[in-house]
């Protein structure tokens, strides 16, 4: 039965509900998963210069992170498996750590200007050495980890959500509608750092040392 909350507020609580408001999907959206990297897939993943990695732990707790590099950085090993290098960040490592309970991750691949993604499922494993870490070195630095993901499912997803946002009209773009990362820093965080030395260090050497762990 479907459930109210709130008086107003109706719940979706069965997938009978869910199908019942949505009905069924198109037969060319089921048929377009497949399992396996074709040509097309390769040729997408050596523009996309960016993607969201979400992982889960095993109790369910979410997380996603994302991932950029130059176009490519998504390295092809075989048509069932792909290895993503990381580079240095907060070490947090909050992804890598889901991974290690529960390998399943969902992956978002975005080329800059395209409203349509290549969506990748799959389950992780993390590697610290291997051959192919050579191929993906980036300003002569070599990646200290990678995710390597076996495919197991893998589409492309259509362009609405994108042409919904105006994700890619600058005309659109507001930057600063809210405060710099600096001062959004202070104005969430007890750091010890003044807000000049934050902007110091998020300045122009920022983007100098990002491959520098």
């Amino acid at each position: 039965m479907t459930s109210t909350v709130d008086g107003d507020v109706v719940a979706i609580t069965s997938v009978d509900e869910l199908r019942e408001l949505y009905g069924l999907p198109k037969a060319r959206a089921v048929s377009k998963e497949r399992t396996r990297l074709l040509d097309v897939d390769r040729e997408w993943l050596a523009a996309a210069p960016f993607c969201l990695i979400a992982t889960s732990d095993a109790e369910g707790n979410l997380d996603v992170s994302p991932k950029g590099d130059p176009g490519g950085f998504a390295h092809v090993l075989d048509d069932h498996t792909l290895a993503i290098p990381d580079r240095p960040g907060n070490n947090r490592v909050d992804g890598f750590t889901n991974i290690l309970s529960n390998p399943h991750v969902g992956l978002l691949f975005v080329i800059p200007g395209r409203p349509d993604t290549l969506r990748i499922n799959g389950r992780a494993r993390l590697v610290r050495e291997a051959p192919y870490f050579d191929d993906m070195v980036v300003k002569g630095h070599r990646p200290k980890l990678a995710i390597v993901v076996e495919v197991e499912q893998i589409f492309f997803h259509c362009a609405k959500a994108f042409m919904r946002s105006s994700l890619w009209r600058p005309e659109t773009w507001d930057p600063m509608a809210v405060d710099s990362h600096p001062k959004l820093i202070k104005r969430v965080q007890e750091v010890e750092e003044s807000l000049e030395e934050l902007e110091a260090y998020y300045g122009p050497s920022y983007e100098q040392n990002m491959y520098k762990g």
